[in-house]
């Protein structure tokens, strides 16, 4: 890769070069941005994770009076020979820039952009595909189900190395494995990237009132991504609840009652004969 010090040289003498052998491209208050050489209407970069990847960009000015710009990029890592430029009038500007795959990426496309802006607030710009290379390795869980009245909650984790658009069943089976809920693989408003973790819920308004319930979530994706997570729950009617404490309590309490009435009759029994000759002498 070229030093920093080289690649202004370059940018030093590219501010020379007469507008005649411009490449054309969207002009934005007399000048323009674009890939130099070849016409290309974007850039394309390819690297492993670590890789340093090196381009260079164009501005032209096709004005008469010069122009600066500003450079900046977005979505991928992007540094500027110069990040500033001055531009003369008729002249181009070429810009070397280095692109850096960053370490531990995901295998995949990133987008990025370029970004010129004068002291105007006038832009252009030019979009970077980066890919990275690597192996695709596709894995999800499911994690942490719960139920919670009317709605099953759940967590969908992306532990694989690509971009994944879920498939989720529901299933739930009663006591003696009487099915009570069986819903179909259905594709979900998602999209996780590689490494991230989202939180879902599934509603459940026809769940059964009293029953000990086993619920089974299975989520799916392209590429052979598969996981099956559950949980259980008991569902029990607040009225049942209710009574079976009013119940326990009333039992507490007669046998509390008891107690002390047989406490009671046992204080008040007769001290028998042999109590009375062991007392004081009449």
């Amino acid at each position: 890769m070229p030093s920093a010090q080289s690649a202004i040289r370059v940018l030093g003498l590219a501010v020379l070069t007469l507008l005649a052998t411009a490449p054309r491209a969207a002009a934005a208050g007399g000048w323009s941005l674009a890939p130099t050489g070849g016409g290309r209407p974007s850039f394309y970069a390819e690297g492993a994770p670590g890789a340093v990847l090196q381009d260079t960009v164009s501005v032209t000015n096709r004005g008469g009076h010069p122009v600066t710009v500003r450079l900046s990029g977005t979505g991928v890592p992007v540094t500027f020979a110069e990040r500033s430029v001055r531009v003369p009038a008729r002249t181009r500007a070429d810009v070397p820039f280095t692109v850096t795959v960053p370490t531990g990426a995901a295998p995949g496309d990133r987008p990025g952009t370029l970004v010129a802006k004068d002291a105007d607030g006038r832009t252009a710009t030019v979009r970077v595909r980066l890919r990275v290379g690597g192996p695709a390795l596709t894995a999800l869980t499911v994690e942490h189900v719960a139920v919670h009245g009317d709605r099953i909650t759940y967590e969908l984790v992306n532990r694989g190395t690509t971009v994944l658009v879920p498939k989720l069943a529901v299933h739930a089976d009663g006591v003696f494995g009487r099915g009570l809920l069986d819903r179909a693989p259905r594709t979900l408003p998602v999209r996780l990237a590689p490494g991230s973790r989202t939180e879902l819920s599934e509603p459940w308004p026809g769940h059964p009132a009293l029953d000990a319930v086993d619920v089974r979530l299975t989520a799916t994706a392209a590429g052979g991504a598969h996981d099956t997570a559950g949980a259980r729950v008991r569902f029990v009617p607040r009225g049942a609840v209710a009574g079976t404490a009013g119940a326990l309590t009333a039992g507490a309490a007669v046998t509390v009652v008891r107690l002390r009435r047989r406490r009671g009759e046992h204080m008040t029994e007769p001290l028998p004969m042999e109590a009375e000759l062991t007392g004081a002498a009449r």
